[in-house]
């Protein structure tokens, strides 16, 4: 019988792997450019923490994949990121971008060790994980010392728990219903702040991209990005509850770019698919008919958005093929 660290992994832990080391080496590339302008100390020292551990991660995930035969994927390098430009964001929109990613990191890693067996592959999902806690308390707490982190609505608790009485309760149009329940308000308030993220880089991408589709296509994921900030923004002030602000501001009126447009491209397109998890687990949590619609429309005009970022990646080959299932017939018909 073989140890337990010498089973060979999975499709889905070659997979995982695979998609750990190509968005990792993204968001890699965009902390290294954003360690080289941050001006702010303890700001810079979280951002050297996180391409230091990175690059450990870096290396296990390149000798799992070289130990199983498969080659290690291309993701993304120095060559896509062009040093010494004109700094694009402000120190607070780092930290907040770095505060962001690894709310993605946290998710990703936590999935990747749902479908891993191995126990090597377990131990190191765990190490992942740890190091992307760590990192998270570190961002909460620099944004609150700093003024930048804006909580979630406050509620105040009734005198006993009750049981819902009425079918009203699912009814959010023409002011009838009732009011949003905290269990809403997760998804709501994760989804607004991911949307802000994504308008935020589309905006500061359009500025500096090189390729007018590319250029194009990110003007059209800002506009989309608003329409679903707007959307969810509307539900939670027609129940007088605030929503996070917006980081517009944050981003400078540079026009040089810091990034390579192969990799702008792929992480509005990343962000946009990782919507797609998030936007399903709100409609899935939502209990109102407006907010099952905000959903269903977002999750429709993301899946066009996304279907026009993977032509256009294709279209440029930029876009790197994970490992497939062998094709049976294609073999057999080589003999």
């Amino acid at each position: 019988m073989l140890e337990r660290d010498q089973l060979k992994l999975t499709s889905s832990e070659i997979g995982s792997l695979w998609g750990e080391f190509v968005n990792g080496t993204m968001v890699d590339v965009v902390n290294k450019y954003m360690v080289s302008i941050i001006e702010d100390e303890q700001i810079k020292a979280v951002f050297s923490d996180a391409i230091e551990t990175f690059k450990g991660q870096k290396e296990q995930i390149s000798s799992f994949l070289q130990n199983e035969g498969f080659p290690v994927p291309i993701g993304f390098s120095e060559s896509d990121l062009f040093k010494g430009k004109q700094r694009l964001f402000t120190d607070i929109f780092c930290l907040n971008y770095l505060h962001i990613m690894i709310l993605h990191g946290l998710l990703g890693h936590s999935t990747s060790l749902a479908v891993s067996v191995r126990k090597d592959l377990r131990l190191f999902y765990d190490s992942c994980d740890d190091a992307a806690k760590k990192m998270y308390h570190q961002t909460i707490e620099l944004l609150l010392e700093k003024g930048s982190f804006q909580r979630d609505p406050i509620f105040y608790p009734g005198e006993n728990p009750e049981y819902i009485s009425s079918k009203d309760f699912t009814d959010g149009f023409f002011g009838k219903g009732r009011k949003l329940a905290a269990t809403e308000i997760i998804s709501i308030s994760f989804n607004l702040k991911k949307s802000i993220m994504a308008k935020t880089l589309s905006i500061a991408f359009s500025q500096v991209a090189q390729s007018k589709e590319v250029r194009k296509f990110l003007a059209d994921s800002e506009k989309t990005a608003d329409g679903q900030i707007k959307a969810l923004s509307k539900i939670m002030q027609a129940d007088n509850l605030p929503v996070p602000k917006s980081w517009e501001t944050e981003v400078t009126t540079s026009t040089d770019s810091p990034f390579s447009d192969k990799l702008m491209l792929y992480h509005i397109g990343f962000l946009f698919q990782a919507a797609q998890n998030y936007h399903g687990t709100g409609l899935a949590s939502a209990m109102r008919t407006d907010l099952v619609t905000a959903y269903e429309g977002t999750i429709l005009k993301n899946l066009m958005v996304t279907k026009k970022w993977f032509n256009l990646m294709v279209k440029n080959n930029w876009l790197e093929q994970p490992p497939l299932a062998p094709n049976r017939k294609e073999i057999a018909s080589e003999k």
